[in-house]
């Protein structure tokens, strides 16, 4: 117990660190990240420069810190977007047993289900081939990739709320439909996909850090974690440190978001 409440306050501790980065990255890094020194170009990591320096002398310390904000904001709201769409959707999937709503649930399922059929890299990629590369392009492949297992989850908690007992005894009071959905459905629909949201940011960052690796998020020479992966692959025997902080750096998102999440599922990790 005691194991994992220290874990999920760590994982806490650094994903405060990475959003400070990305609301003040100023404050924290030494250099600005476009900065080019030619004549420091490839220096390992030292006293001047803790993570080294890129092919063109650029403090790469300084370039992960800015990246940041890039990808988390890519991760946060991809991930926003994706949990609106999947609560729509599984809402529509999960709603109402009237038979005049059978092919609305319909069409709902079968577009969970399609969504589904895509490995989530594969559906981001088909999309932005059609969008052409960009942020706006990768928020939205995310957020389309992500949006299924929201709904699935959305779909299935509505379903069981519709039938408690609690709403049934509440239909039986004579409370009005939108009453019900809003004080008794929703809010028992909702509170596994909350959590499983926290995980998903985490997801969200390692995807769009992939989409970035393969040259289609955010445009060089602007710090980005997976286009900063990319920019140093070629130089791995020489440079080891180019590629070695941009991927820590979305391990650890990755790690402390997955860690939070699991405590979320269980309230007396922090406790």
């Amino acid at each position: 117990m005691r194991s994992g409440r220290a874990a999920a306050w760590i994982a806490g501790a650094v994903l405060a660190v990475l959003v400070l980065c990305a609301i003040a990255p100023g404050l924290l890094a030494p250099y600005p990240p476009l900065a080019i020194e030619p004549a420091n170009a490839f220096d390992a990591p030292s006293a001047a420069h803790p993570f080294g320096t890129d092919d063109s002398g650029r403090d790469v310390l300084s370039r992960v810190i800015f990246g940041a904000r890039d990808s988390l904001s890519i991760g946060v709201l991809a991930t926003l977007a994706g949990l609106v769409a999947g609560i729509a959707i599984g809402a529509l999937a999960g709603g109402s047993r009237r038979r005049a709503l059978a092919p609305v649930r319909a069409v709902a399922d079968r577009v969970i289900e399609a969504l589904f059929a895509f490995p989530a890299l594969l559906l981001a990629l088909l999309l932005i081939s059609v969008r052409g590369p960009g942020v706006a392009s990768v928020v939205l492949a995310v957020a389309i990739s992500t949006a299924p297992g929201y709904a699935r989850m959305v779909r299935g908690g509505v379903r069981q709320a519709l039938g408690s007992g609690s709403v049934e005894a509440a239909r039986l009071q004579g409370d009005r439909g939108s009453r019900v959905w809003a004080t008794l459905v929703l809010p028992e629909a909702m509170r596994p996909v909350l959590v499983l949201a926290t995980l998903g940011v985490g997801q969200a960052v390692v995807l769009a850090a992939a989409l970035g690796f393969l040259g289609l998020g955010t445009p060089p020479p602007a710090p980005e974690w997976g286009a900063m992966l990319n920019a140093g692959r070629p130089y791995l025997t020489k440079a080891w440190w180019l590629t070695f902080f941009p991927g820590l750096m979305i391990l650890a998102v990755g790690l402390a978001t997955t860690v939070l999440g699991r405590a979320l599922e269980r309230p007396r990790s922090f406790s």
